[in-house]
């Protein structure tokens, strides 16, 4: 089952959506324009519009009153991409050039902030007086997770927690505020608010550690970038902190290259194929499993309505991801 099949039945809605994130990306600026359109046509997997889709259906669901939550939270998870690859200086995402790769980082930077700034503009339509307070401080949030990952780039002896709470204002975060606020603008009860906004900060947390697995098993196809581009980029994820942990060999050679001492030498193949002879990616799957029983949990008490159970169903294929 692919994830799509899960929200199946919300495809028109879905394409409602995406024609709004088009019409609202439309810039009078060429280039602007073009850069916006390269990022939208890349694809996604348009995540955080379903949860907030999915999280409205325990209210009163109104598209019209939905669609200003959707399309800001998506913006701003793209606008996000933009400024991340500027500065991981990646050449590929999702297997096309990045805008940075395509123009340059100014024209991304500048892109990037112009995407923000749709999203704030759109969030304005909202009659929500809470919403604007919630999403800039997940901006907020998310900008201090940036640059705690710059901080700890190329930092062999970074904590978990130091991780952890880095993929939290990361990825997590956007998330749970999608689940939130899909349920605040649907009139749903504050109780049902929090046990979704629970769910996807739980489940936010899974779908990142998840990524950060992938990195290290999937194949350059799947993943849409070269296998192991976060160690290449300096940021240790939570297998690289395991196989370090395990084994003292390997923390010798992801630091030679962390220091870059080993930049023209280190084969990163091999180290990958050695990271997965350790325990790592099963230490790693562990925790992950971890915070998809708690977003499971979270959705208990929730009304037993299709919409749970696509919610049920996305938890599941998040942690049931081949490694």
């Amino acid at each position: 089952m692919r994830l799509t099949d899960i929200y199946w039945h919300l495809r028109s809605d879905i394409t409602r959506i995406e024609k709004e994130i088009e019409k609202t990306i439309d810039a009078q600026h060429p280039i602007l324009q073009e850069a916006s359109s390269h990022l939208l046509k890349a694809g996604g997997k348009r995540i955080r519009p379903v949860f907030v889709l999915l999280s409205a259906q325990f209210g009163n669901y109104d598209l019209e009153k939905i669609k200003h939550v959707a399309v800001p939270l998506e913006l701003i998870h793209m606008g996000s991409l933009v400024h991340d690859d500027v500065i991981d200086d990646a050449e590929l995402r999702r297997g096309k050039k990045t805008i940075k790769s395509k123009w340059d980082n100014r024209v991304a930077m500048y892109t990037g902030d112009f995407i923000f700034a749709k999203a704030v503009e759109t969030a304005t339509y909202s009659n929500e007086p809470k919403l604007h307070r919630i999403l800039s401080d997940a901006m907020v949030e998310m900008c201090i997770g940036e640059v705690e990952q710059i901080k700890y780039q190329y930092d062999s002896n970074q904590h978990f927690r130091v991780y952890l709470r880095r993929i939290k204002r990361k990825t997590a975060l956007l998330i749970a505020v999608s689940c939130q606020l899909g349920a605040m603008v649907s009139g749903a009860t504050e109780e049902h608010q929090r046990l979704l906004k629970n769910y996807g900060y739980n489940l936010g947390m899974a779908f990142q550690i998840t990524d950060d697995i992938l990195d290290f098993v999937g194949t350059e196809k799947e993943l849409g970038k070269p296998a192991g581009s976060d160690l290449l980029q300096g940021n240790v994820t939570l297998p690289a902190l395991y196989a370090m942990q395990q084994s003292q060999t390997l923390r010798q050679t992801i630091e030679a290259y962390l220091n870059k001492n080993g930049l023209n030498f280190i084969d990163m193949h091999g180290t990958i194929e050695k990271v997965k002879q350790t325990d790592a990616i099963a230490n790693s799957k562990k925790v992950a499993d971890l915070y998809i029983q708690k977003a499971l949990q979270a959705l208990e008490a929730l009304p037993d309505t299709q919409a749970k159970h696509s919610l049920t169903q996305i938890a599941h294929y998040i942690g049931d991801r081949k490694f």
